[in-house]
């Protein structure tokens, strides 16, 4: 029998640390600095001045009613119409339709998003342009702020067309572990219609499941920063956005104000949640007392229709907008209001495509690194799990979306002060690292599935042939698991390159990405510019699960067996 490679045993710990250790060192540097320890600045603490100079600040109250507004709403919002879809058209042909076009969308960043639906909404975009004049008259884009409006509606409406993807997915993989076909048929028997069957069978266990990434979304939703500027208002901004404005500025006595705010976001998004959960125990309560009442609510043909809508108005406005960074990439002069160009040209490429293309290279290159470096670091801890016949514990989950559900600003801005202070700051490998934090929990999610069920037998046999546990594990289950492993690696490539804040900060304006640069583009206007950008960032998170989904096709061509997961 050939000698195994032994497993590292220190992977789960060494996991654990990568996902616990820059939070919490990133949340002591943030807190140090809110109560004025500041070495790097020449400050010492313990003051509350920050805190003293921050509630005097005359935009806090608005920045703080946009970030909970703008978050809560985006996060019921995505939520409801998620549901209403499930609930009203699993398992239909139209949903299956519906769910073909929103998968995709997933792959697509945040920024990228945002700036498509701006193309559309602005007073000087497609949607204004179809209907104009004919319909409205208009001659000239009219002088209503559509984007960056003081309400946050556009940044609402940009949020929920990104998280429905995310909510949806996550929903189906759940559903995948209870007897959701059982609990209707039940419930459809006792004279439920379909939604209410649906509703009040099958949603109380599968919401059990998802309660947690629909905490990252409450989190995220309050917390985002590229989305904010882009679609958000300016005066004032959104906290998220204000705390990265302080952290930029050349006084590094501002960081201390900076942490202050961010402590400030980090208690609004604990009580968001607290209360989100008091509301979970409220609306529980509600269905209870509906099944006592007895009501049948089998009139749903609206709320069907209701949530199908919404469900193709969030697809269509994401497509619609990627064919806006596609033709304004290529538009020559292009007057309102013209729905298309007077002419195409490959002058915005020719201008800006030779230092779009290195910021690509290094975009790739981060998201590569932090991916492999996560996709190891996950694998190890799974095969170590499985030989150990060891499973995630409650506590356990939480520790993984601990990155997740803490807002980026809470901790960002105190790990960029620690590695000033440690010279370590504005590097590649810092840059990696910061990723490394956010890549990790996706691919721990989308592997762990497909990972447990992996037929167990097939290693029996291997076992019984004299193979070892390690030979096993690359022969047999790594090459049969060939496809769950590149679709992690490809969602944890777009989680890298739809990464903003970490970039921004612990890069510190050295390290350039897609993202950070395309995000730049957002104040000087350019349109060309930023559709280039924001196609490239597209093509980046997208060719990952091109190739994830077409490699196992082509490698286990003539090995079906192989195609497992």
């Amino acid at each position: 029998m050939r000698p195994s490679l032994a497993l590292p045993p220190v992977l789960p710990l060494l996991t654990i640390l990568v996902l616990i250790g820059p939070v919490l060192a990133g949340l002591w540097g943030t807190i140090s600095a809110a109560f004025g320890h500041l070495p790097v600045a020449g400050l010492q603490g313990p003051s509350l001045t920050p805190f003293q100079t921050l509630w005097e600040w005359p935009g806090l109250s608005a920045s703080v009613r946009l970030s909970l507004v703008t978050g809560g709403l985006a996060t019921f919002l995505s939520l409801a119409i998620t549901l209403l879809l499930l609930a009203g058209w699993s398992g239909t042909r139209p949903f299956r339709a519906v769910l073909r076009l929103l998968s995709p969308l997933l792959s697509v960043p945040h920024a990228a998003a945002a700036f498509g639906l701006m193309f559309l909404i602005q007073p000087s975009g497609w949607i204004s342009r179809a209907l104009s004049p004919w319909l409205t008259g208009w001659q000239r884009p009219p002088d209503v702020l559509l984007v960056q409006d003081p309400m946050g509606l556009a940044m609402t409406l940009g949020l929920v067309v990104k998280e429905v993807p995310f909510l949806l997915l996550i929903s189906l993989a759940a559903l995948g572990q209870i007897d959701t076909q059982g609990r209707l048929r039940v419930a459809m028997a006792l004279g439920y219609g379909r939604m209410a069957a649906w509703m009040f069978g099958v949603l109380p266990a599968l919401y059990a499941r998802i309660r947690l990434p629909v905490y990252v979304v409450l989190a995220y939703s309050m917390s985002v920063v590229d989305v904010a500027v882009i679609l958000g208002p300016n005066t004032p901004p959104p906290l998220s956005v204000q705390i990265v404005r302080w952290m930029g500025e050349p006084d590094l006595t501002l960081r201390t104000l900076a942490s202050a705010a961010a402590l400030l976001q980090l208690a609004l998004v604990i009580g968001a949640l607290l209360l989100w959960h008091g509301g979970e125990r409220a609306l529980a309560a509600l269905g209870r007392r509906l099944i006592y009442r007895g009501p049948r609510l089998s009139q749903d043909g609206l709320w069907r229709a209701f949530g199908l809508m919404t469900s193709l108005l969030c697809v269509g406005l994401v497509l619609a907008g990627l064919a806006g960074l596609v033709v304004w990439s290529f538009a020559a002069r292009w007057s309102f209001p013209d729905i298309f160009p007077d002419g195409f040209s490959l002058r915005s490429w020719q201008r800006n495509g030779p230092a779009a293309l290195e910021t690509l290279t290094t975009t790739f290159a981060i998201a590569l690194a932090a991916t492999l470096a996560g996709l190891v670091l996950t694998l190890g801890c799974l095969e170590t799990e499985e030989r150990r016949n060891l499973r995630l514990t409650r506590k356990g989950l939480w520790l993984l979306y601990l990155p997740l559900l803490l807002p980026q600003t809470a901790f960002l801005p105190g790990m960029q002060t620690l590695l000033l202070g440690f010279g370590i700051d504005r590097t590649l490998w810092a840059v990696i690292l910061a990723h490394l934090v956010f890549v990790l929990p996706y691919l721990r999610l989308s592997l762990e599935g497909p990972y447990k069920a992996w037929d167990a037998r097939l290693g029996a046999v291997g076992a019984a042939m004299g193979a070892s546990p390690s030979r096993i594990f690359l022969t047999l289950r790594l090459p049969m698991l060939l496809a769950p492993v590149m679709t992690a690696l490809a969602v944890g490539m777009a989680v890298s390159v739809g990464q903003y804040l970490a970039t921004l900060l612990v890069g510190g304006g050295r390290v350039q990405t897609l993202t950070t640069e395309a995000v730049a583009l957002a104040a000087g206007g350019d349109r060309r510019a930023i559709g280039l950008y924001g196609l490239l960032q597209t093509a980046a998170a997208l060719l990952p699960f091109v190739l994830a989904l077409t490699l196992p096709l082509i490698v286990w061509r003539n090995r079906r067996g192989l195609q497992h997961g």
